[in-house]
């Protein structure tokens, strides 16, 4: 080969050249793809010796009430309910309280002793029990819990410096990656069990979720224990499992690091969390409701409702669609609330909304979430009918009256069209519209009449609309539903 190409390049010195260094380069890369396959680890063991000593089991000790006994036994009024009742009584324990006993996972994140967990696993607990991989036991304290992302803080007092892992970026890791799963499982002792990175960004029913789902072994036992990259790093916290047994089937969830250490720097530091809140109740905008507004795309997030709070202040306005948060595409409801969570309270952000066609800026400053939680809305019964009804686009309405505030619990200063029936068969049953609901605007405009609504349908069928929005109120929580005009 040597000659031939010192001829070659003599009479074509440069293609020939240039076909040797690409030929050359070629093998290099098969070669360096070669190494790469044979670096995968045959064994996870070296990982597992380096983090194991990071990972503990909890402990946590509940007084109940002792005549919850035979309910956790057999079925509430099966005829052996009796006789477990009469036989604690016999024993001495009656209705006397006692100890239950719960085990979960965690891992250590400093040197100091801060551990995490899930909030599941010490919620309620009176004793927290830390045992560590040497067989070490401490008691434990809580710093602060986080419900909505089932995070908890622990703290145990020691005065060597523990063995800890550091969370890794959680937006890194890919669909089909190696990860290692660490715990309890079953109360068996440390365990791991390693799997791939099945799938990511899995909301499952909290509204910061951000799961990675993995089929790396994860069983009671295992919530609050970390899942690992090859890299020794924490990407996230093992919360659940999707089973119709209650044991592993390879569908497992753990809560991203990159929420989980913005929970845990939060509580570290202030005992709870404080999130950024907006003011404002959304939905996502769909296929039918971007077309009644004739917007370009389904994205972004509709403004249904803006009480009293940041927005309203900076003067956002019901049926804005939010695009865009800080600098940041809006892309649906869940990745709002997302961001706004995410953002220091007191912080001024810019939010670029879709208001009748244009784009308008607001200059918003985020109050605090967790001040603003706790109002919960009265459920009201139907009203009885009206002999003024008339059924439109599948739905039968009737203006709304005082006797018929006074029936649905609604405040003196709300307008509109009330639903008193809905066809079952119909569009409108279909997309959760239910006899009660009031209709306060069509086409984004207020109606208090039967014929304003017939006119608003007109005015959106010559427009040559396919759909016409209305927003609906229900317990006093808004949304808009976009009805088809099709006859």
């Amino acid at each position: 080969m040597r000659p031939q190409a010192i001829i070659l390049s003599r009479q074509f010195p440069e293609q020939a050249m240039r076909g040797l260094w690409l030929s050359m380069l070629a093998t290099v890369l098969v070669l360096a793809q070669a190494i790469s396959a044979r670096a995968l680890p045959e064994s996870f063991a070296d990982l597992a010796d380096q983090i194991s000593p990071a990972v503990v089991n909890i402990t946590t000790s509940t007084v109940v009430a002792g005549n919850a006994g035979p309910q956790g036994i057999v079925p509430e009024g099966s005829p052996f309910e009796d006789f477990f009742r009469e036989f604690q009584d016999r024993n001495g324990e009656g209705n006397r309280p006692r100890r239950s006993s719960a085990l979960g996972s965690g891992f250590v994140i400093s040197e100091d002793g801060y551990v995490v967990t899930n909030n599941h696993v010490i919620e309620s607990a009176d004793e927290i029990t830390i045992e560590f991989f040497s067989g070490t036991e401490l008691p434990a304290k809580v710093v602060g819990t986080d419900p909505k992302t089932d995070i908890a803080l622990l703290k145990v007092e020691t005065d060597v410096a523990l063995p800890y892992v550091s969370f890794g970026d959680s937006d890194t890791a890919r669909v089909g990656d190696w990860v290692i799963a660490m715990g309890n499982p079953l109360g068996q002792g440390f365990s791991v069990s390693a799997g791939i990175v099945s799938a990511r960004n899995r909301a499952l029913s909290g509204t910061y979720d951000d799961y990675i789902q993995t089929d790396a072994a994860i069983n009671r036992g295992n919530s609050g224990g970390p899942l690992f990259n090859l890299a020794g790093e924490v990407i996230g916290v093992n919360t659940a499992i999707l089973s119709p047994n209650g044991g592993s089937i390879g569908i497992g969830f753990s809560m991203a690091s990159n929420v989980v250490t913005k929970v845990v720097d939060q509580l570290q530091e202030y005992g709870e969390t404080r999130r950024g809140w907006l003011g404002v109740r959304i939905q996502d905008v769909t296929d039918d409701v971007a077309e009644a507004m004739g917007l370009e795309s389904a994205s972004g997030a509709l403004v249904t409702d803006v009480p009293e709070g940041p927005a309203a202040e900076a003067g956002m306005k019901a049926g804005d669609v939010i695009t865009q948060f800080d600098g940041v595409e809006v892309a649906d409801t869940r990745e709002l609330v997302r961001q706004v969570g995410n953002t220091e309270v007191g912080k001024s952000v810019r939010v670029l909304v879709n208001r009748e066609g244009q784009t308008v800026t607001l200059k918003v400053t985020l109050g605090r979430r967790e001040e603003a939680e706790g109002a919960i809305p009265v459920v009201a019964n139907a009203p009885e009918a009206s002999e003024t009804e008339t059924e439109i686009l599948g739905i039968t309405l009737t203006p709304l009256t005082d006797e018929m505030r006074g029936e649905l619990g609604v405040g003196d200063n709300l307008e509109g069209l009330v639903i008193t029936e809905v066809d079952e068969t119909g569009e409108a049953f279909e997309k959760g519209l239910r006899a009660g609901d009031v209709i306060t605007e069509a086409g984004q405009e207020k109606i208090t009449s039967i014929t304003a609504l017939e006119a608003k349908i007109e005015d959106a069928r010559e427009a040559g609309r396919k759909s016409l929005l209305l927003l609906i109120r229900r317990d006093g929580d808004p949304r808009f539903v976009a009805l088809s005009l099709e006859e």
